[in-house]
């Protein structure tokens, strides 16, 4: 049964790419640009640390710990320990937004006495940037991200939601004074109808997670900081194993790209997706790539896990990945629920059910690997308050 049938069924699926590089040698961005954004983010550092009273004891450092998940080699990466904003989104959409400010602040003259980024939270600026809106298109994660660090630089923030956000994610950008229009479409409608709205002002910036280079170099600069926290370098014989969940395809795609980059045939990249939105898979074993989405297989798109709720990858992302990626997993939103529930009883871990679906695929990877290191990317759920949660791990 071809594999695109068995994505049409529904099935719980664990299929190794046959577009891999086992030896990687295709690496179609521009590493300068990752190397900027590791820069970028060191300038910016006093910044964060002045404004954001968690990232002090790291420098104003972005970054989140691995923890043990099981004593047998296997670890969770805590991107839902993230500062500002709880998820893997703060890694791209801060960057980005750190992009803007940057550039708009280089265009004044007072800029020629910025010595030290924390600069940046005095009145002037906050001002300047003021003159200027950021527009996103997002399913909640992202918009958190560029709206926290957006309205604390002073930038005015616009972000269109589709109906899948969750609401308290809505609430949580207005109590930061943040624009939320909400659409009965659903992702690629809200980023379409952003994207259109920013190109109707000459002060406006529209973040695009569909096709955006600056949030992917944020996103990959996370492979690199990782080389520091594994316990020891992988090897072939002894790889590491990622398991991480896709949306439209920047974040994970960026720390793939960077973990490759880094850690060459010693690393093997699994991408986890709902059953019914499985669009990074679908586009790359159809090689059809953004010109395919899950509806056009019979596919809703529903799926409990808001955040990976698109139906159509990203415009660069999926040629950029595709020799890159190793297995592509689905997996059920009763799957996604069941550890929601068992990591919360088992490790009093919350993570929300788009950040738990890399550990639907561990044991087949744990089996295909024995030797391996095997990391699981926890990619968010920092900020759900306490009433959703009750709500995620109630009986039902």
């Amino acid at each position: 049964m071809q594999i695109v049938e068995m994505l049409k069924m529904r099935k719980k699926l664990f299929f190794e790419s046959p577009y891999v590089e086992q030896v990687p040698k295709t690496f179609r961005f521009d590493e300068q640009l990752i190397d900027e954004a590791e820069e970028r983010l060191k300038r910016f550092a006093p910044y964060i640390a002045k404004v954001f009273e968690r990232t002090k004891e790291l420098d104003g450092l972005i970054e989140s710990p691995i923890t043990f998940y099981e004593p047998n080699h296997v670890y969770i990466k805590r991107d839902d320990q993230l500062p500002i904003s709880g998820s893997i989104k703060a890694r791209g959409g801060i960057y980005e937004v750190l992009v803007i400010a940057e550039m708009i602040a280089k265009q004044q003259p007072e800029f020629t006495h910025v010595t030290n980024y924390e600069a940046f939270h005095q009145p002037f600026w906050k001002e300047l940037f003021g003159e200027y809106t950021i527009v996103v298109g997002s399913t909640g994660n992202l918009g958190l991200s560029i709206g926290v660090i957006g309205a604390a630089l002073g930038f005015q923030v616009v972000v269109h939601m589709s109906h899948d956000a969750k609401v308290w994610k809505k609430q949580l950008l207005k109590k930061h004074g943040v624009t939320v229009i909400e659409h009965v479409g659903d992702y690629s409608k809200a980023v379409a109808q952003g994207r259109e709205e920013a190109r109707a002002t000459a002060t406006s910036y529209f973040i695009d997670d569909e096709n955006s280079k600056w949030l992917f170099s944020g996103y990959a600069v996370a492979a690199r900081r990782l080389v520091g926290q594994l316990p020891k370098r992988p090897t072939v014989i002894n790889p590491l194993v990622v398991y991480i969940p896709c949306g439209v395809g920047g974040g994970p795609g960026g720390v793939i790209y960077g973990l490759k980059k880094c850690f060459g045939e010693a690393v093997k990249c699994v991408i986890v997706e709902p059953i019914d939105s499985p669009c990074m898979f679908l586009g790359i074993v159809s090689r059809q790539y953004d010109q395919i989405e899950v509806a056009d297989i019979g596919l809703t798109n529903r799926t409990v896990a808001d955040g990976l709720a698109v139906g159509r990858a990203s415009q660069f992302v999926g040629r950029i990945i595709e020799p890159l990626v190793d297995v592509f997993a689905t997996v059920s939103d009763d799957e996604l629920m069941m550890w929601v529930k068992e990591l919360h009883a088992k490790r009093q871990l919350f993570l929300e059910p788009s950040a738990v679906a890399g550990f639907s695929a561990l044991q087949r990877g744990k089996e295909k690997w024995p030797n391996g290191t095997h990391l699981v990317w926890a990619t968010g759920g920092g900020l759900v308050p306490d009433s959703e949660k009750k709500n995620y791990l109630a009986d039902k």
